[in-house]
């Protein structure tokens, strides 16, 4: 972080001063007490806070927390085994190295750029999983927009994975530059964020401090000394300039600041003097802040206040127009709306609607809203009512047919916005098959316009699965049709009887009511997925369609194949009715 070197607050460690800036974390705060340097004492005189520079890196819950910040036992799951450490890795041309280490990794000596054949040699059973750099940048963003609405109005995104913050009038809102650094850092080991900050007056002084040298709250103006120890790539100078002064000597920052500026202008460029005055604050360093999307709403007052269902459709015709045309110029679409009359007396009325997908078509929107009119309750009156767009997605170009002849498919949108302002939208779904062998367990629900599943994409040309031209399999066997909803859980049959040890029952009774069987087809064999479960290993189920005398056609199994006690109790059960 940096701050304005005009005013400052809090220091490093010193060794007069006895009072920690950074109180230890109670155990609901994510971790064991923090160890972060002593404050300074404070100087005199008013002072701006500065930007903070917070490194963070998400690894994994597990070894979020740096050791300062886990002096405990190792992590462990659930059944109390200690988790192995926690590696990603990512391709480099052709070599993977790895990307992220996690605090237990790296106490082992695991490092970023390492290649992960030499991790694991060095550290056997290591948890390797994918780097994702561009969930790691949206993640960022999203810290950083959270920042900016949170804690400082200026904020910019530092490198891959760091965060800039203006503390310029905001520390003393939260009690400080120590007490604001102390939230942050819970605030963000809840939430599974590894963090150093740094408070110094200037961007490049906190960068540098964060990175070469953790958590510190540099005095103002004293930027100077505590840039003096650390190396010289602190500067953020390319890796030839950092050769070139270590082969003349200078491998410290102090070093550096003390040689004349202009014979080093004239042997490494502007590029280095600039970074140096920039830290220590001799030339102003701007950021780019992130600028937080302003929430979109319309409104309209009322002289007098309204009290009809004609008076409030009517201003609705007025507003919704004016919200579809700020949604236009943003290019995005509502996905969930409201809308909040005031009242007179002070209790606001809303009526809130849900999208299926991005829209922002006046007609239907002002469609939606008017079933919901009734439920507005004006009472004395309405002195305003506002829209305010609550959730809004980006809407994208429509697809479009190619031929004039050829017909678009339907556009079922609009239904399920309709059908879901009457019923909501909890009660709509459609089903989508799981590549699974367990029936229970071969189908979950999906959003009614979920997109569909994307095309594989084509391999490399000397992958060996293209060998394989076998379309794939149906998650469903055709030849052995299911019910389309089965019962929440399988339902025990009574007074069942039947021959072992492959054929169908010849009567049974469900919820009290006999039923004596004219038809049937199977068994049908499952076996469990001993993969996902131990106790599936032996399992199995055989399935039966039977009909009964009446017409009704049900889905029945026997747990156990007939033959070995160790596969079931031979029990009956029914899982599902057909239509």
């Amino acid at each position: 972080m940096t701050r304005p070197k005009a005013k400052h607050e809090v220091g490093r460690r010193d060794e007069a001063a006895a009072a920690n800036p950074f109180r230890p974390l109670r155990p609901d705060d994510g971790g064991a007490p923090a160890k972060f340097l002593p404050q300074l004492a404070r100087g005199g005189g008013p002072r701006l806070q500065g930007v903070v520079e917070g490194p963070t890196q998400r690894a994994s819950t597990r070894h979020a927390l740096p050791p300062s910040l886990r002096d405990g036992p190792p992590p462990r799951d659930k059944l109390g085994e200690e988790l192995p450490p926690l590696i990603t890795s990512i391709r480099n041309g052709s070599r993977i190295e790895i990307a992220a280490a996690c605090p237990a990794a790296q106490a082992l000596g695991l490092r970023s750029g390492m290649a992960v054949t030499q991790a694991r040699a060095q550290v056997p059973g290591l948890d390797i999983r994918p780097a994702d750099p561009e969930g790691d940048r949206a993640s960022l963003k999203s810290l950083a927009m959270l920042a900016a609405r949170r804690w400082s109005p200026t904020v910019a995104v530092s490198g891959e994975d760091g965060l800039l913050l203006d503390l310029s009038g905001t520390a003393h809102l939260f009690g400080g530059e120590a007490a604001m650094a102390r939230r942050i850092v819970r605030l963000l080991a809840r939430a599974g964020f590894t963090a150093r900050i740094a408070i110094a007056d200037t961007p490049g002084a906190a960068w540098a401090l964060a990175r070469f040298h953790g958590n510190y709250l540099c005095p103002p103006g004293d930027q100077a000394r505590a840039l003096a120890e650390l190396p010289t790539p602190a500067l953020r100078i390319d890796e030839a300039a950092v050769e070139l002064l270590k082969r003349l000597g200078v491998d410290r920052i102090g070093q550096l600041s003390a040689l004349p500026r202009a014979p080093l202008v004239r042997r490494f460029g502007a590029g280095v003097v600039l970074r140096l005055d920039q830290a220590l604050g001799h030339i102003a360093e701007p950021l780019d802040p992130v600028i937080p999307p302003e929430a979109i709403a319309v409104q309209q007052r009322f002289a007098e206040p309204i009290a009809t269902a004609e008076a409030i459709e009517h201003w609705l015709g007025t507003l919704v127009p004016r919200l579809a045309a700020a949604l236009e110029a943003e290019g995005l679409g509502v996905q969930a709306l409201e809308c909040i009359a005031e009242r007179i007396d002070g209790v606001p009325q809303r009526i809130r609607i849900g999208l299926a997908r991005p829209n922002r078509d006046p007609a239907h929107l002002l469609r939606l809203l008017k079933r919901r009119i009734e439920d507005v309750e004006p009472g004395y009156g309405i002195d305003a009512i506002t829209l305010h767009v609550r959730r809004a997605g980006v809407l994208g170009p429509e697809p479009m047919v190619e031929r004039l002849d050829e017909e678009a498919g339907p556009d079922i949108a609009t239904l399920v916005d309709t059908l879901a302002t009457r019923i909501g939208q909890r009660r709509m779904w459609r089903m989508r098959p799981v590549e699974s062998d367990v029936p229970e367990r071969a189908a979950t629900r999906m959003p009614v316009l979920d997109p569909p599943v994307r095309a594989a994409q084509a391999g490399k040309r000397d992958d060996i699965r293209q060998l394989d031209r076998n379309p794939p399999l149906p998650p469903w066997h055709p030849g052995w049709p299911k019910p389309a909803r089965l019962l929440a859980r399988p339902e025990r049959l009574d007074h069942v009887m039947a021959e072992l040890p492959d054929h169908a029952p010849r009567r049974f009774t469900w919820r009290g009511l006999a039923h004596r069987v004219v038809h049937a087809d199977g068994p049908e064999r499952i076996q469990g997925e001993w993969w996902k479960r131990g106790a599936e290993r032996l399992s199995v189920r055989d399935y039966f369609r039977v009909e009964d005398e009446a017409g009704r056609r049900y889905w029945l199994f026997r747990a156990g194949d007939g033959e070995r006690a160790m596969t079931g109790d031979l029990s009956w059960y029914l899982h599902g009715v057909f239509g």
